[in-house]
């Protein structure tokens, strides 16, 4: 039998016999809709004791952590793929200090309003550390599937959620899943493939996608960069996607919050340009700040 196993467990022993599996009843419903991701294949996968397999002998362990490793290595650009423990620890630490709730509760309320079935199941592209999934389990029962590339967030939220599904993938390639298999895809300032959301979404599925606007953290920009650009990316990602889909609602989420130094680093630790700067003597001066978190909404539905 081949294997593309979870290389975070490569070389740990297997746990006693009989010791129960992290995963849950509810979470088996979810991996009903995951599908291999060796080339090629995309056989539907099933549960066998610790692992998903499919039909054609492919394999995937079940991480001690609760969570399943797909990424393929022809998807990743790096062994350690995905984002740092750094970047996932300074996000968790914001979502505890309620920095960016706005953008949580508008998905979870226009999620909770949309007519889903009762066993409606939710993709997360770039789940990080699961809060958005696991906000929305709060607010509904639904069956949830995070993707990210990064291990240290899948790791995170398979702690924090151990009720839903938590897998490692590169969500800008092929998805894991079959096809015409989920009722809501989300995006949260993350990239997604149009063509493979449409894919995988039932025809009265929708795709919640979330995109940072144009003065979003405007003022740490300014600090950190010299100057302040403002670029709008919505007009952009519409156009990409309007192949397979159409808007039906577009929604502003906006705040304003004073940070403290701490919460601004975290900011700056939680994106790719802040390892640029964190030797800046910008970044060195910086103590307290009034910061904009501004994103729009795009509610679009299949074509």
């Amino acid at each position: 039998m081949s294997r593309s196993g979870n290389a975070a467990d490569a070389g740990t022993p297997p746990e006693p016999a009989g010791r129960p599996c992290r995963y849950s009843d509810r979470l088996l419903v979810s991996v009903s809709v995951l599908a291999c991701s060796v080339r090629g294949c995309g056989l539907p996968l099933t549960r066998r004791d610790r692992a998903l397999v499919c039909s054609a002998g492919h394999s995937f362990d079940i991480a001690r952590g609760g969570y399943v490793n797909l990424l393929q290595p022809q998807d990743r650009r790096s062994l350690v793929a995905g984002d740092s423990k750094a970047a996932v620890d300074a996000r968790a630490a914001l979502e505890q200090a309620g920095v960016g709730r706005a953008i949580v509760d508008a998905i979870v309320h226009t999620t909770a309003a949309l007519l889903l079935p009762a066993d409606a199941i939710v993709i997360d592209l770039g789940s990080g550390s699961g809060e958005m999934l696991g906000g929305l389990t709060r607010a509904r029962p639904i069956s949830g599937i995070g993707i990210d590339l990064s291990v240290a967030a899948v790791e995170l939220a398979a702690r924090r959620f151990p009720s839903l599904t938590w897998v490692v993938a590169n969500a800008d390639r092929r998805l894991p899943l079959q096809d015409d298999s989920v009722n809501v895809v989300l995006s949260i300032h993350g990239r997604r493939n149009p063509s493979e959301c449409a894919r995988v979404l039932k025809a009265s599925g929708a795709l919640i996608a979330v995109l940072p606007a144009p003065d979003d953290l405007i003022e740490l920009r300014t600090v950190v960069q010299g100057e302040g650009v403002e670029r709008d990316r919505v007009d952009a990602m519409l156009a990409e996607h309007a192949t397979h889909f159409t808007v039906v609602e577009r929604l502003p989420i906006r705040e304003r919050l004073t940070l403290e130094r701490d919460a601004l680093l975290n900011l700056l630790r939680g994106t790719y340009r802040g390892a640029r700067f964190k030797l800046s003597e910008r970044v060195e001066a910086m103590q307290q700040m009034d910061v904009t978190l501004s994103s729009e909404m795009c509610v679009l539905k299949r074509s």
